[in-house]
């Protein structure tokens, strides 16, 4: 490394100067101490709004089907990354936006533009920080997600088909089976403590029909099975020779299977959303011009530019976070959160007309991505002063 940044020429010397701004000074080092805080409190905060009704119903779901807590937390960690994606350029925005505001309200950016620092140094780590996530951004929507949006789909199919729980209703007809059936004419709050059961079982030979003043349903050791307990019932078994019998017990087990192994989940891959980068790209290049190959263009360009774009946020936040500086109820964050809801709700259009109306990417989707970046990018340097006639923020002029 030293011999390069020492090299004659002019190589040597733009690799000193993009070296030596990639090495993080005082100021940088603040500001991205200050960044910190608020952008992990705001992550936080829009990762839990956004996970809060999809776990709501997924609560709902397992424990009708009386799946484990593990299952839960699996299928939670591979939500994670679908909605890490979504936050992440929020909470980049709030972040950034937050202490610029701060720092204009405490008179610090006032102090930094008299020193002659222009908005534009002000803004660079923050910008760097942009960069880094676009990076993280790539791994996450190329990468990550893909595996992690079929993983939970898997999950969730083997946690929905994994059999019958243990629990039942009152008044209420259960068919684990087409050849049992089950009801009770009180149960508890659980479901699992049962009173006057009925339990019709014909997956024998003998069919056999069951009464009980009080039973309770359980799941066997290894789970893989459904035990219902019976005391002080009767058993109707009829084999079919017009000479039933009738057994009085005081207690019996029944075992219903719980189809612990059901039929293999598809593979990865069937659908665009889970195939990485690398195979979507090989998918293009092989498949014939059609709607397979559509959807694949149409989510290959759609995750670039969403994790591109990541790199402009900054950029838009801060020049944002200094308009209106003296009114208390500034609409910068606000005109943020329209802009990027609204820069979002297009990538997601122009990806649909890409898929299904053969319209050509680089008009749906990167047309809208370049208006947002030179926007976000001239946003900021009008209101660092680089135009005539632009309100000057300060002087270019020494950089700490």
């Amino acid at each position: 490394m030293r011999r390069l940044l020492r090299a004659p020429g002019w190589f040597g010397d733009t690799a000193a100067r993009l070296f030596a701004r990639a090495v993080p000074r005082t100021l940088d080092r603040y500001l991205l101490a200050q960044l910190l805080p608020p952008f992990v409190i705001a992550l936080s905060v829009v990762l839990a709004a956004l996970l809060l009704e999809r776990l709501l119903v997924l609560f709902n779901a397992l424990a009708q089907d009386g799946s484990p807590l593990s299952t839960f937390v699996s299928l939670l960690a591979d939500l994670l990354p679908h909605y890490l994606g979504l936050a992440l350029p929020a909470a980049l925005c709030v972040g950034v936006f937050t202490i610029v505001r701060r720092m204009s309200d405490n008179n610090e950016v006032d102090a930094l533009l008299a020193g002659g620092v222009p908005l534009t140094r002000i803004a660079r780590p923050f910008l760097q920080a942009g960069a880094w996530l676009g990076v993280f951004s790539v791994l996450l929507f190329g990468y990550i997600q893909p595996y992690a949006r079929y993983d939970f789909r898997l999950a969730f199919y083997f946690a929905s088909h994994s059999g019958w729980a243990p629990h039942l209703q009152g008044m209420m007809f259960a068919a684990p089976s087409e050849r049992l059936m089950l009801t009770a004419d009180d149960a508890s709050h659980d479901g699992s403590a049962l009173s006057h059961i009925f339990l019709r079982d014909r997956r024998q030979a003998t069919e056999q029909d069951i009464t009980a003043p009080r039973g309770k349903l359980s799941f066997s050791a290894d789970r893989t099975e459904v035990r219902l307990d019976l005391w002080d019932g009767l058993i109707l078994r009829d084999r079919g020779d017009g000479r039933p019998t009738v057994t009085h017990f005081d207690h019996t087990i029944k075992l219903i299977s719980q189809n612990a192994h059901p039929a293999g989940f598809r593979a990865r891959g069937v659908d665009a959303k889970e195939k990485t980068l690398g195979e979507l790209k090989s998918f293009i290049d092989a498949q014939p011009p059609g709607s397979d190959r559509d959807h694949a263009r149409a989510e290959l360009h759609f995750r670039l530019a969403r994790a591109l774009a990541i790199l402009f946020i900054p950029a838009l936040a801060a020049a944002l976070a200094l308009m209106a500086k003296r009114r208390r109820n500034s609409p910068g964050l606000i005109i943020a959160a329209i802009v990027l809801v609204g820069f979002d709700h297009m990538l997601q259009f122009g990806q649909s007309l890409v898929a299904t109306r053969h319209a050509h990417p680089w008009l749906m989707i990167w047309l809208p991505e370049l208006v947002f970046a030179v926007g976000s990018t001239v946003l900021l340097l009008w209101r660092s002063g680089w135009f005539v006639g632009a309100p000057r923020s300060g002087a270019r002029g020494a950089h700490p």
